[in-house]
C-alpha cells in the first residue's frame, strides 16, 4: 500500500518510520536502514546464462551452470531480488505470515531491479496461485501482491488469475524430486478463461521465495503448453546456499 505524498507527513507523525528488520528509525516509511541493507545478499555477476545462478569471479560471460546443462530449464531466466539468508527470511516471514503487506512495494523493488530491461509494456505478470482455502485463511496471496507492484513498476499487464491451484499441497521441503512431482501433479493448471490471452505472450511468473523450483516448474510447464512465448521467473528470495559465499 502506497501512502499519498500529501499524507506522508501525517502518517510519519503517527507511525514513525522504522526499519522492518531491526526497528531502527528511518527517514521515510519505505526501505531498510543502512546496516540491515548490508545484511541482504544480492545476486551478482557473472551468472549462468540460463538461470542466473551466481558464479565465482573469473567465469566467462555466457557460461551455463552444471544443473542447467544436466537438465535444461523450460523457463527463460530467473530474476531474484536477493539470495535467501537470515535477513531475507525475516522479511519474507513478516510479509507472508506477519501480515505486513505494506512490505510488498519494497520487496517488489528488489525484484524489479533484477528483471531484464525488456520486461515492460506488452508483458503479462502472473503470480503463482494459492489454493482457495489457503487464500481464505491468509487473506491474501503474497505472490499476487508482489505481482501487482511489479506490473505497476514496469507498466506491464497484471493477470492475477492466469493460473489456478486446484488442490492444496503440503510443504515440499525434504521431499525428493520424484516425490515433489507426485505431490504437485495436477495441482496447478491454466485458467481456461485466460488461454487466449496467454497464447503467444511474454510472461513474468512471480513468487515470494524460490526453493527447489518444483512449483514454478509446474507453472512454467502449464504456461508453455498454453503457447506462452517466454516465461521469466521472478522472486524476492532464492534459496542457493552454495552461492551465498560469492556475494
Amino acid at each position: 500500500m502506497r501512502v499519498p505524498p500529501l499524507l506522508a507527513p501525517v502518517v510519519d507523525l503517527i507511525f514513525p518510520p522504522r526499519c522492518p528488520l531491526c526497528g531502527g528509525g528511518l527517514a521515510e516509511q519505505s526501505g531498510l536502514c543502512s546496516g540491515c541493507w548490508g545484511e541482504l545478499a544480492i545476486p551478482g555477476e557473472p551468472a549462468c546464462a540460463k538461470c542466473q545462478r551466481p558464479f565465482a569471479a573469473g567465469i566467462v560471460d555466457g557460461s551455463i551452470c552444471a544443473p542447467c546443462l544436466a537438465d535444461p530449464p523450460r523457463h527463460d531466466g530467473i530474476a531474484a531480488g536477493t539470495l535467501y539468508n537470515p535477513a531475507s527470511r525475516k522479511l519474507v516471514l513478516s510479509f507472508k505470515h506477519g501480515n505486513r503487506i505494506a512490505l510488498a512495494p519494497m520487496l517488489a523493488r528488489f525484484i524489479a531491479g533484477r528483471l531484464p530491461a525488456a520486461v515492460g509494456p506488452g508483458w503479462l505478470v502472473i503470480p503463482v496461485p494459492l489454493h482457495r482455502w489457503r487464500l481464505w485463511r491468509r487473506g491474501f496471496n503474497q505472490a499476487g501482491l508482489l505481482a501487482r507492484e511489479l506490473a505497476q513498476t514496469r507498466a506491464a499487464e497484471l493477470l492475477v488469475d492466469g493460473l489456478i491451484r486446484r488442490k492444496q499441497t503440503p510443504p515440499l521441503g525434504g521431499l525428493g524430486r520424484k516425490a515433489r512431482a507426485r505431490t504437485l501433479s495436477g495441482a496447478i493448471t491454466l485458467n481456461p478463461r485466460r488461454a487466449a490471452r496467454i497464447k503467444g505472450a511474454r510472461i513474468v511468473l512471480v513468487d515470494d521465495v524460490l526453493t527447489s523450483g518444483a512449483t514454478t516448474d509446474v507453472c512454467v510447464s502449464a504456461l508453455k503448453r498454453a503457447g506462452a512465448e517466454a516465461v521469466v521467473i521472478a522472486c524476492f528470495a532464492r534459496v542457493l546456499d552454495e552461492a551465498l559465499d560469492l556475494t
